[in-house]
């Protein structure tokens, strides 16, 4: 089978069918099998069992060569909290992007993945002291300062005689993204230092004045789930009128501007997308006309897609395990939830999870998906079609399931977390194995 490549990001796929939120290899078999990188999903479930997630490789690399397609002045760090594991590592550093991470835990797997730790940015609001030592010991290419603490904490780290580069994340004042936990670029919230009362300026000035410590640039973060342009360019103009005035004040021209990501990617047909080749091509008009009218040299650009290189490449397959009917709805029970996917229930998010491996001729009924947790709030999709027919035993497939699942997953109730299988060419292959009820006794050490 040819795996076809990924089209650029103009817009959602059309929403008339199971290719406008899954993968581009995605294919419809007779008797309701749907194939992913060539590969069957419910063979992989019968495999591996269930739930389990599925990773298209060659849709994760097409999608960092349209980053790096639409942005070839730029570096492109992948955002490694989205998700990230040995192989994924692999394949970023192969597709020619760098690495953003935000533990010593995420770092150290990369680095001894092999990736370059020069091509890799360590951000966080709060910073431990392993985390700080691990980035110097391991010769971290960026340490994003978030708050004055961490000046002289990253300074005193330094050894004598060495210097370390960092960026400083500043909040411009932008509201931005899906949801109001995951907007981070607004006043009044845990991230950066703030353009409007002055913090940033004034962490500018601190940073300078300390010797072991190189100030490359200035970094923003907006927040997740952005499907409009205009807050990216609002922050291009703000972050470049700091670097104005920190020439003004200090005689430094700093060479590196940081966007951060939060690009949005369709979650149901239909949803909007964020439109990449348009965000690249506005940033950089932004960007030259910003920096001209301010007298400066274009920094280079930095920018970090998370969700949206490796969201829309992955799946989520469950099985079907009770089916109960109410005076007001109909609930669809499987076997993963909240421990696997926490996002519905902190966001609220919406999928569309669809039946696979075998073909229904009932007629659609409204169904809420439910995980099998103790916690009413375990919903993974509610108000979604199904076939009336739905019944224990079936298998569901959630679509977009790449991204802050796995990430984000728990042992709740001491259920193992999924494994992670990835597909490419017809071919499978086990990446993260499941997580199993000996793994979970072991960390259990007393009595």
């Amino acid at each position: 089978m040819t795996v076809t490549a990924l089209p650029p990001f103009t817009a959602p796929r059309p929403a008339d069918g199971p290719a406008s939120v899954w993968p581009a290899s995605t294919v419809e078999r007779p008797h309701g099998r749907l194939e992913v990188g060539g590969v069957a999903l419910d063979e992989i479930a019968e495999g591996h069992g269930t739930p389990v997630y599925v990773l298209d490789e060659d849709e994760v690399r097409a999608r960092c060569r349209a980053y790096r397609d639409a942005f070839p002045e730029a570096d492109v760090h992948y955002a490694a909290k989205a998700f990230l594991c040995r192989a994924l590592a692999h394949w970023v550093d192969e597709e020619g992007l760098g690495l953003d991470v935000c533990s010593a835990g995420e770092l150290e797997l990369a680095v001894t993945t092999g990736f370059p730790a020069e091509r890799i940015l360590l951000h966080g609001n709060a910073k431990s002291p392993d985390d700080l030592r691990t980035a110097l010991r391991l010769g971290v290419g960026r340490i994003v300062i978030d708050s004055p603490a961490e000046i002289a904490r990253i300074a005193a780290a330094v050894g004598p005689g060495d210097e370390q580069k960092v960026m400083l994340r500043v909040t411009p004042g932008i509201s931005a993204g899906g949801h109001a936990k995951i907007r981070t670029g607004s006043d009044d919230q845990k991230f950066g230092l703030s353009l409007r009362d002055g913090h940033a300026q004034h962490a500018v000035a601190r940073v300078l004045g300390q010797p072991r410590l190189r100030l490359t640039g200035l970094h923003c973060h907006l927040g997740s789930q952005i499907t409009d342009v205009k807050p990216y360019l609002v922050a291009v103009r703000r972050l470049v009128g700091l670097m104005a005035r920190t020439r003004d004040a200090h005689g430094v021209v700093l060479p590196e501007l940081n966007l951060g990501g939060g690009h949005g990617i369709p979650y149901r047909p239909g949803d909007p997308a964020l439109d990449l080749p348009a965000l690249a091509r506005r940033v950089r008009a932004e960007l030259v006309e910003s920096c001209a009218h301010a007298g400066l040299p274009v920094p280079r650009l930095i920018v970090e897609p998370g969700r949206a290189i490796t969201g829309p490449a992955g799946i989520a397959v469950y099985r079907v395990l009770a089916v109960k009917t109410t005076p007001e709805r109909v609930f669809v029970a499987v076997d993963g939830g909240m421990s696997d996917n926490p996002r519905p229930a902190l966001y609220g998010v919406r999928y569309a999870p669809r039946l696979i491996g075998r073909r229904s001729g009932a007629a659609p009924m409204r169904a809420t998906v439910v995980g099998r947790h103790c916690e009413a709030g375990d919903v993974l999709a509610e108000d979604v079609p199904l076939p009336a027919d739905v019944h224990p035993g079936d298998l569901l497939a959630l679509p977009a399931a790449g991204a802050y699942h796995l990430s984000m997953a728990s042992s709740y109730n001491l259920v193992g977390r999924p494994p992670v299988v990835a597909v490419s060419g017809g071919n499978s292959r086990l990446l993260v194995r499941r997580e199993t009820l000996e793994d979970l006794r072991a960390r259990d050490v007393g009595l």
